[in-house]
Order: C-alpha cells, then structure tokens, then sequence
C-alpha cells in the first residue's frame, strides 16, 4: 500500500466508527440482558 499521507484522517474516521460501534454493542447487550430478565420474570409470574 503506498503512502500519501492521508491515513492519519481515515485512521481518526475509523476510530470514531469503531467508538459508536463499541457503544451500540454496549446498550444492545445491556437491553438484551434486561428484556431476557423480564421474560424470565414474566414466566416464572
């Protein structure tokens, strides 16, 4: 891959990419866990 000088933008963009993923997969595991919490609550109702 050649060098011209224009990573360091495309590397700050893909940091910023990475970060909002990191986030979404943060709230969707923490509603996963709390909707699976409320059906096993539902049921055992």
């Amino acid at each position: 891959m050649a060098d011209t000088g224009e990573n360091s933008t495309d590397i700050q963009a893909h940091a910023e990419t990475y970060g909002g993923f990191t986030k979404l997969m943060l709230w969707g595991t923490i509603a996963s866990a709390a909707v699976g919490a409320f059906v096993v609550f539902m049921i055992a109702s």
